[in-house]
């Protein structure tokens, strides 16, 4: 039975209608469930009702802006939260930074160096709150000396294969998009492309009959996913 590919939500508490569907249109390509907020009221009730996995939100807003907006999550979640702002004093984004922000981007944007900083504070979001040692079956990944070990063999990775390798051993037996990959490497803008060869360099590496994969076993048409026995 294949398991349902989650993909990851993001949420955009801007007051601007122009932001919101430029940063909505581009995401949702990027392979993101996106969902967007007017307000900080809305933008608090869609934390509370659709749990995303990442916030994007703008500081100045009526009613409730970003600041009193994000001092409120902070009382009730750890979500990253990156801040949208026009505004480039230091003593903004300190205030910001204090409150619990995890990365501020000032107005205008670029859409590929919004991504990169999404694809930053979620892979740091993700190794704190994955253990260091990671099992699967006979494969262990130990993302606090960057080593690898399957069945007793240690195995020497680059970095994008060890990422990869190290996403899918943090849930064993799920099904990872390929664009879901591509979202964990964070010095990535290409394509889905990408993952593939970077599967298939990582499988000659771990499997010892790269044609008939025992550990990242392919779904077609889905993605991939790391066996868990």
């Amino acid at each position: 039975m294949i398991q349902a590919v989650m993909p990851l939500t993001l949420l955009v508490v801007d007051d601007k209608a122009s932001v919101r569907s430029m940063v909505r249109d581009y995401f949702t390509e990027q392979g993101y469930r996106c969902l967007t907020a007017s307000s900080g009221r809305e933008g608090l009730t869609a934390v509370r009702v659709e749990r995303p996995d990442i916030i994007l939100l703008d500081v100045t807003m009526p009613e409730m802006d970003g600041n009193q907006l994000l001092a409120e999550l902070r009382r009730e979640s750890s979500v990253p939260v990156i801040m949208l702002t026009a505004r480039v004093e230091e003593t903004d984004k300190v205030i910001g930074l204090e409150l619990g922000a995890d990365d501020y981007v000032t107005k205008p944007f670029s859409l590929r160096e919004l991504k990169a900083r999404v694809q930053a504070v979620l892979r740091r979001s993700i190794r704190q709150e994955t253990p260091d040692v990671l099992h699967a079956g006979s494969v262990t990944v130990d993302r606090s000396t960057h080593s690898v070990d399957v069945a007793g063999r240690q195995v020497d990775l680059t970095p994008s294969e060890f990422e990869l390798l190290a996403a899918l051993a943090a849930a064993p037996g799920r099904v990872f998009t390929r664009q879901d990959l591509l979202n964990r490497l964070a010095h990535y803008d290409g394509s889905e492309r990408t993952v593939d060869v970077h599967i298939r360099n990582l499988r000659s590496k771990i499997e010892s009959d790269p044609t008939a994969p025992r550990y990242i076993e392919t779904l077609f048409g889905v993605g991939y996913r790391l066996r868990a026995q």
